[in-house]
């Protein structure tokens, strides 16, 4: 369908074919920088804010050593990741709605202007940044937390003997077991750079036009372009979005395996 002019009376087979003229006008069109610039920074940024938080918060709670405060801590970091898109838009709209919203009632009390977060894109980068961060946080910081439960006691108890403190310990033991981990949801996350959450980018914004400079991406793009029955434009543009994932986690594979083959994920 991506390269064809689709026509619902003629259906897939009968649409005539246009070649690369889908593909040519959509990186033609005005839309085409703002939406791969859109997805490719998100999907950088979300990489290193996540990892790093995520590293630091399993670090942390391996130091935890009060089982019932560590499940508080575990069970609490993890919930977000069980409310669905619809949920957490609401939450935020509670937030940063415009007149009632909570963060402007907080302004207002320590005498600032309110700010209308629905008619500013400037703000955005920070608000998908920060809800992101606080909905996946807890799997990822688990799958790190997993992997240093595998790490032998007696390593710790060794340095500690040797005098080594909390920052050497965590350094020379527990970020090598977790780069393994680490890598492979690295290698994985690079895959999907093309690739945007929808549910973060059209619940949170609310498909408000004013937003899309920094909030409208390439899955966004093909919503609305299926909406409109732009079915042929739609196809290329997943069609592009889909091979470049591919062949960026293939390239990323090949680097690792080159570097170090054990941790190549194939």
């Amino acid at each position: 369908m991506a390269f064809k002019n689709f026509q619902y009376n003629l259906g897939i087979f009968g649409s005539p074919w246009v070649g690369w003229k889908n593909f040519e006008f959509f990186f033609t069109s005005n839309d085409a920088w703002r939406v791969l610039r859109n997805t490719v920074g998100y999907s950088l940024l979300f990489i290193v804010v996540n990892n790093v938080v995520a590293l630091t918060m399993a670090l942390l709670l391996n130091e935890v050593k009060n089982k019932f405060v560590l499940k508080i801590h575990q069970t609490s970091m993890l919930l977000p990741n069980f409310l669905s898109w619809v949920l957490v838009g609401f939450i935020t709209y509670i937030f940063l709605n415009p007149t009632v919203g909570t963060l402007n009632q907080l302004l207002d009390f320590i005498g600032l202007d309110p700010i209308n977060w629905y008619q500013e894109p400037k703000y955005w980068p920070a608000i998908l940044t920060l809800t992101n961060l606080w909905k996946g946080i807890g799997l990822a910081t688990l799958i790190y937390y997993a992997a240093l439960l595998g790490v032998d006691p007696q390593l710790y108890e060794a340095a500690r003997i040797d005098g080594a403190n909390k920052i050497k310990q965590a350094l020379h033991i527990s970020v090598p077991a977790i780069l393994p981990v680490f890598t492979i949801l690295t290698i994985l996350a690079i895959g999907d750079t093309f690739r945007g959450d929808f549910g973060l980018f059209y619940q949170i914004p609310r498909d408000v036009g004013l937003l899309y400079p920094t909030t409208d991406i390439i899955d966004t793009y093909i919503f609305r372009g299926l909406r409109t029955g732009d079915l042929s434009i739609t196809a290329a543009v997943g069609l592009f979005q889909s091979v470049v994932g591919l062949i960026l986690i293939l390239i990323v594979n090949g680097i690792v395996r080159k570097i170090s083959p054990e941790k190549a994920l194939f």
